[in-house]
């Protein structure tokens, strides 16, 4: 008997309530959430929320957003970044957008700083959701930051879609940022 490949199976639509049992109120803990910043944690308490849309201009339900950020004074909370760890910031959260009336992403964390004179401040953001085999790569600037000119990936990217990468305030410090999977307005999505 021959082996044959089995076949591909999408992501969803059991990851977010997997991923984020406690967000989902199932009695299992969660690695991540989206309060990513305790009052003690350094820098400008931001909010980031949004929604995910697909090619029809409909809000997608069940998407699960993570984002892995430095800290405000661009640090990484990991132990090859040669600044050393920011211990009381990890800097990595994670939200489905299934539990939210409005099928919102939130994310309450911290303003990131300049990780090097090459990139502005970021949010670095993946995207998981039904019908996806691999999951989606992003960017979330800010409109706000100066270094966005200068930014070297953000360069990289045509002027008339730049504006997919860049995180809107909305009053207060919160910012609004969509994801769209598809369509005129279609998020830039990068290979890894």
């Amino acid at each position: 008997m021959a082996l044959r490949q089995t076949p591909s199976q999408t992501v969803g639509p059991y990851f977010a309530y997997g991923l984020t049992p406690e967000q989902y109120g199932y009695d299992l803990a969660s690695i991540a959430g989206g309060d990513m910043a305790p009052p003690d944690v350094e820098g400008q308490h931001i909010r980031v929320e949004g929604r995910v849309f697909d090619g029809n201009n409909a809000v997608i339900p069940d998407a699960l957003i993570e984002i892995w950020q430095a800290d405000s004074l661009g640090r990484y909370a990991h132990p090859s970044d040669p600044r050393g760890s920011n211990a009381t910031f990890k800097g990595f959260g994670r939200c489905g957008t299934g539990t939210d009336k409005q099928s919102r992403f939130i994310f309450d964390t911290v303003k990131p700083g300049a990780i090097d004179t090459e990139q502005a401040p970021h949010l670095n953001v993946i995207v998981t959701m039904r019908g996806m085999l691999l999951h989606a790569y992003t960017r979330i600037y800010f409109a706000d930051e100066p270094a966005n000119a200068t930014d070297k990936v953000l360069g990289l990217v045509p002027a008339d879609r730049r504006h997919t990468l860049i995180a809107q305030p909305i009053g207060g410090n919160a910012y609004r940022f969509d994801i769209h999977m598809q369509g005129p307005d279609e998020t830039v999505f990068f290979d890894i």
